[in-house]
């Protein structure tokens, strides 16, 4: 009989925060919660219930809830959250004012700093003002151009507390790619940062920063935050200030936060694929923080006495949701640099230095971590860690195993797959639930996911479209440059009018997880038969020869294509070539795992595999150098050159 990998104890169910609101959301409507089911059931079907239960039981600060929940509920999109409510998001994430440690920074170049909670309201509140002085008022785009530092978390927060539009990139983002976003939005204020540490190395952005604010002329001010040089040069860059010269004529007080209504605009983020220049997706303030309280403070467990970390940039949507831990008052540990300092090591010193006790992370990382053969269970104490996040794209069921095997085999390990578009959660972890190998626990709360197969209908234990149903408060309050929302409508709502279409392909489990086998785009489909790039992916890479691999449908035969063939492209470790016999020991592996229809018509060896900045695999891209067809949108690549790996390839063209 199949068991699962890991199990609640009686004791931590008892405690968790998840349990406590079934209790109270039992007490207060007259239902009964047997199980996690019972409450999933009750938050999609009594939506407006479920919401204002979450507002009261996170304790959020506004003017509100008001007397109605929600308008036009079953508009998608359409549908109006809170509408009387009025709120400020840096708001609820200032609360805490004691002297515990806020935010915990340790740097690749082992720079370590600290916050504590009653410092952070303080620099918040001179900054805030600074702005202010400087013209800032809501509804202005304030960018920045920051590494995961604690200045970008403080400049984050000043903006928001005046209802000012945060948007940012990462410093390995190009210039272009930078302008790519930015000069949609016209920000008024840009943050930037002089360079960052990455693999050992300085990196200098001085140069690419003044040309980024040449090419911005809405700028009205550059805020330098420093930090790879005491007193960086920043004569060369136009409308340029030091932030703690700035800052300097301003003392701390209480912060004047603007209560803003439930949907202005918190945020805006950028989608990341390369067929076209990114789409701007703006986000709202009150669904933002309802759907991060819900996911962290229940879904995850988070309180008080955790300590948070998420590896992430300012590129990701990552980033946006571990700054709201803020308001179910964890600390927050940041990190700026390679995962792969000290050996691999790095994350998991980092870990034992701060008694970490939720640590955020890729698929990726952890396909990596094995692969390099690393065991921090037998080289790290990790004793206050309770749970391991991870998303970016699917976990292999191998890779559940590693992490319970190798890492920790007492702790919740919550695969979560959600998105930019919805910067939240589909389907997440859960303190009340097993893990069974290979699924995400669970659908999220409040979250009507169903899986639809070719002809619309909702099915189980079958492959098929991520759908969700029914609204939701975080759903994207627009898109920027979209006055008739059509290009929103197009995104999500084209498949299957009124019903919310994500675009991967999964699987609802008997157990009620979520197992996730790719993007819907990216299936292929060899005679007819619909099959998962994460299928192959997972059996390929358990060869101790692939370091990594990305498999594509190729249009075939090329002049008149009446069919797809599967081509299988591979890295693989240094010094190693393809030959017959490893292509053919390839094959028989996919063979033996899945069915004859995964087995490649074509298995091609590259030297690296190109991926977005927040690292996952462009299966899109790659198809469309195949194909020979224009790209755009590169500089959302950490490594475009690698495209060229795939273009023309002799192997291809017979």
């Amino acid at each position: 009989m199949v068991k699962p990998l890991w199990q609640p104890s009686a004791a931590s169910m008892a405690a968790s925060p998840m349990r406590a609101f079934m209790r109270g959301a039992s007490a207060r409507y007259h239902r009964s919660f047997a199980d996690y089911d019972a409450l999933y059931q009750w938050s999609v079907e009594e939506p407006e219930q479920f919401w204002r239960e979450i507002w009261s039981f996170c304790g959020v600060i506004g003017d509100g809830p008001g007397n109605v929940t929600v308008e036009h509920r079953t508009r998608m999109p359409g549908a109006r959250w809170f509408p009387q409510a009025r709120l400020n998001y840096a708001e609820n994430l200032l609360r805490r004012r004691d002297h515990a440690p806020a935010l915990i920074f340790r740097g690749e170049d082992r720079v370590e700093s600290s916050v504590t909670f009653a410092e952070l309201h303080q620099e918040v509140s001179r900054l805030a003002q600074a702005l202010r002085g400087s013209g800032v008022k809501a509804g202005d785009r304030v960018a920045a151009y920051l590494p995961n530092i604690p200045g970008a978390v403080i400049a984050m927060l000043a903006a928001s507390s005046i209802g000012a539009i945060w948007s940012s990139c990462s410093p390995d983002f190009g210039v272009q790619g930078v302008l790519d976003r930015f000069s949609q939005i016209k920000p008024k204020i840009l943050f930037v940062a002089d360079g960052y540490f990455y693999n050992g190395k300085t990196i200098d952005v001085l140069p690419r920063v003044a040309e980024i604010v040449r090419e911005l002329p809405t700028l009205e001010r550059v805020i330098m935050i420093p930090y790879t040089r005491r007193a960086p040069d920043i004569a060369a860059i136009p409308r340029c200030v030091d932030v703690h010269a700035l800052m300097s004529r301003y003392k701390p007080r209480i912060i004047d936060f603007e209560r803003l209504p439930f949907n202005h605009p918190l945020c805006i983020l950028y989608s990341s694929g390369t067929t076209g220049v990114p789409k701007c997706i703006v986000h709202g303030a009150g669904g933002t923080l309802l759907q991060h309280l819900k996911e962290q403070v229940l879904h995850i467990g988070l309180g008080r006495n955790d300590r948070l970390f998420y590896f992430t940039t300012l590129g990701w949507m990552m980033w946006n949701w571990e700054i709201t831990a803020l308001a179910a008052g964890s600390a927050l540990l940041l990190y700026d640099g390679s995962p792969f300092a000290r050996s691999g090591k790095m994350l998991f010193d980092f870990a034992d230095e701060t008694g970490m006790t939720v640590m955020g992370t890729s698929a990726k990382f952890i396909d990596a971590l094995a692969k390099a053969g690393l065991r921090p269970r037998e080289t790290h104490k990790l004793d206050k860690l309770r749970a391991i996040l991870s998303t970016g794209s699917p976990l292999a069921p191998e890779g559940f195993d590693y992490v319970y095997r190798h890492i920790k085999p007492d702790l919740n390990l919550a695969s979560m797959s959600g998105g930019t578009d919805i910067l939240s959660c589909f389907v997440t972890g859960n303190p009340l639930l097993p893990v069974w190998r290979g699924e995400i626990q669970c659908r999220a709360l409040g979250m009507k996911v169903e899986v639809f197969d070719d002809e619309g209908n909702s099915v189980q234990g079958a492959k098929g479209e991520l759908v969700c149903t029914a609204s939701f408060p975080s759903m994207p309050v627009a898109f920027w440059n979209d006055a008739d929302g059509s290009k929103y409508r197009a995104a999500y709502f084209e498949r299957y009018p009124n019903v919310w279409c994500h675009g991967d392909w999964v699987e609802l489990t008997e157990h009620g997880g979520i197992i996730i086998y790719g993007r819907s785009d990216t299936v292929l489909n060899p005679g007819g038969v619909r099959i998962g790039t994460a299928e192959i992916y997972r059996v390929v890479e358990q060869l101790d020869e692939v370091v990594e691999s990305l498999v594509i449908g190729q249009d075939w035969p090329p002049q008149q294509p009446t069919d797809v063939r599967v081509v299988l492209f591979v890295r693989l470790r240094d010094g190693l070539k393809l030959d017959a016999a490893l292509s053919e020991k390839i094959r028989d592996q996919i063979r033996a795992n899945t069915t004859t229809r995964h087995v490649p018509a074509k298995v091609v060896q590259v030297g690296d595999i190109p991926r977005t900045k927040s690292g996952k695999i462009v299966e899109l891209a790659v198809r469309n150098v195949v194909h020979g067809r224009p790209l755009k949108n590169l500089e959302a690549l950490a490594n475009p050159e690698a495209l060229e790996f795939f273009r023309d390839r002799r192997e291809l063209t017979g």
